[in-house]
């Protein structure tokens, strides 16, 4: 590790601690299992796809919502970015709050400087909503453009042109969360976009589907471009081959390969997993799903062998997407 990081230590060390302690199982839970770090992490390493779930009575969540995750806190947060060796943290907004952002500006105040948000908003946000919430850190507005596997182009289209229209003068981000044909009926949006667009989770390429798999070519051409950002994050949520992903290596290779400055990295923590089971109601919690987030962290390198490349995508790209 880098001279004047933070020591390593394991999940048993940490759960010996005064945080875990106050925590009790909290941490245990959220927190979850972490491999130790088995590569040098750059100082100012950015997690550039996290979620906050506040306690329910202080954060309610939104009535439409597909699932009800368990809770996980900052302060869990912190402690897992603590063994990862990550300074700098992006809290993004998730659909169970609807354009309700207060969870998302709770997660980011402990972290001061050192964290961004990716707010959702609505017809309602004001514009001195927009302004207060600039002010807190929040530096780009997400669009959920896959609920339910549904695809809808005119649709999509409409909600990237409004959005467009509500951040283009803030020099904010437009995050979509989506899947490959969407983003192949808007490429031509994006091509043209007056802010910088970024995609989660691999675009939602399926690695069993193959590089050839429609739409990863427009992907991988929007990012060659410098038009389009990839989070190469969720990999678990693409993979069929956990614990390490494999499936995944010849995507993120291809991404980087292709434009290290416009690809960044995440954990996705604290996986909420987003399918009510059968038989359930989406106002049931549904448990977080089981990530190692060191074991994640540490496919990294296999996808990008180079530490100078890392770097760019830990550290440069992160400081220059959100203003670090």
């Amino acid at each position: 590790m880098q001279e004047g990081r933070i020591p390593q230590f394991s999940r048993r060390d940490f759960l010996k601690t005064g945080v875990a302690a106050a925590l009790l199982s909290g941490v245990e839970k959220a927190s979850q299992r972490v491999t130790p770090v088995n590569f040098a992490i750059p100082v100012n390493a950015c997690d550039c796809h996290t979620h906050i779930f506040g306690n329910p009575s202080q954060f309610p969540m939104w009535a439409g919502r597909a699932y009800t995750p368990e809770t996980a806190l900052p302060e869990e947060m912190a402690a897992l970015h603590r063994a990862l060796h990550l300074d700098r943290v992006v809290i993004v907004t998730p659909s169970v709050y609807g354009a309700d952002n207060s969870a998302t500006l709770y997660g980011i105040k402990p972290r001061g400087g050192n964290a961004r948000g990716v707010a959702v908003i609505d017809e309602n946000t004001r514009e001195s909503d927009l302004d207060a919430m600039g002010t807190a850190g929040i530096r780009g507005i997400r669009l959920n453009l896959a609920i339910a596997g549904r695809i809808d182009p005119v649709t999509g289209r409409e909600r990237l042109l409004a959005a467009f229209h509500r951040v283009a003068r803030r020099h904010w981000h437009i995050q979509i969360f989506t899947n490959l044909p969407m983003i192949s009926a808007l490429s031509d949006l994006v091509r043209d976009s007056p802010v910088p667009v970024v995609f989660d989770h691999f675009g939602g390429a399926q690695a069993s589907l193959g590089l050839a798999q429609p739409g990863f070519a427009d992907l991988v051409a929007l990012v060659r471009s410098g038009k389009a950002y990839v989070k190469i994050s969720g990999a678990y949520r693409c993979s069929t081959e956990a614990p390490d992903y494999a499936d995944m290596a010849p995507f993120a290779k291809a991404l980087v390969a292709a434009n290290a400055e416009r690809v960044i990295w995440g954990t996705d923590w604290p996986h909420p997993d987003s399918v009510t089971p059968a038989g359930h109601r989406p106002t049931d919690v549904t448990p977080l799903l089981s990530i190692d987030d060191g074991r994640l962290l540490n496919q990294l390198p296999v996808w990008a062998p180079d530490p100078a490349i890392r770097k760019t995508i830990l550290v440069d790209n992160p400081a220059r997407l959100y203003g670090f």
